[in-house]
């Protein structure tokens, strides 16, 4: 090429799960851990696997614990350079979103909320810029229960179409 560089945009949303565990500081979910005395209940799974398992699932919205689960299993090797993250058992996530203190996550978000108004003042306030420009173009909104309900008015009427079709065949 003519001595540029490309950037290449990421292939996969462990990019940006890598950019939010780094804005937490290290020792923060250890120490909140310790606290909440959550390392003695973690079997095999680390409090620090746990919120980066809990954070993957808000990235992704997945739909359920296998999905988390089966997913992270087979990015862990980029899910390891997360600061040694591991990916979870199905048993394990279980366990640990049934054993461990849900007060830990509620402590981590206030005190992450905290870190970054220290970080950027504005952080979290209602303020929020007026954009400059108008939309030109219509925006439509399709509602995820809508398409559902189309999909399934179009397979009742190939149902009435092919029963229609049978009842001319048969009389």
């Amino acid at each position: 090429m003519n001595g540029r560089t490309r950037h290449k945009p990421a292939a996969s949303k462990l990019s940006l799960l890598r950019q939010l565990c780094n804005l937490i500081p290290n020792p923060l979910v250890p120490q909140l851990a310790r606290a909440a005395d959550s390392e003695t209940k973690a079997q095999t799974f680390s409090p620090w696997s746990h919120v980066v398992s809990l954070l993957y699932a808000q990235v992704t919205h997945s739909l359920g614990l296998n999905d988390v689960c089966d997913a992270l299993r087979s990015r862990s090797g980029p899910l390891s350079a997360i600061r040694g993250a591991t990916p979870p058992s199905r048993n394990g996530l279980y366990h640990a979103n049934r054993q461990q203190d849900p007060r830990l996550a509620e402590q981590l978000f206030w005190k992450m909320l905290a870190h970054l108004q220290a970080l950027s003042p504005d952080f979290g306030t209602r303020h929020r810029p007026r954009f400059a420009f108008r939309l030109k173009r219509v925006i439509h909104v399709v509602d995820s229960t809508t398409s559902q309900l189309v999909a399934n008015c179009l397979d009742w009427a190939k149902h009435r179409r092919r029963k229609a079709a049978a009842n001319v065949m048969s009389g």
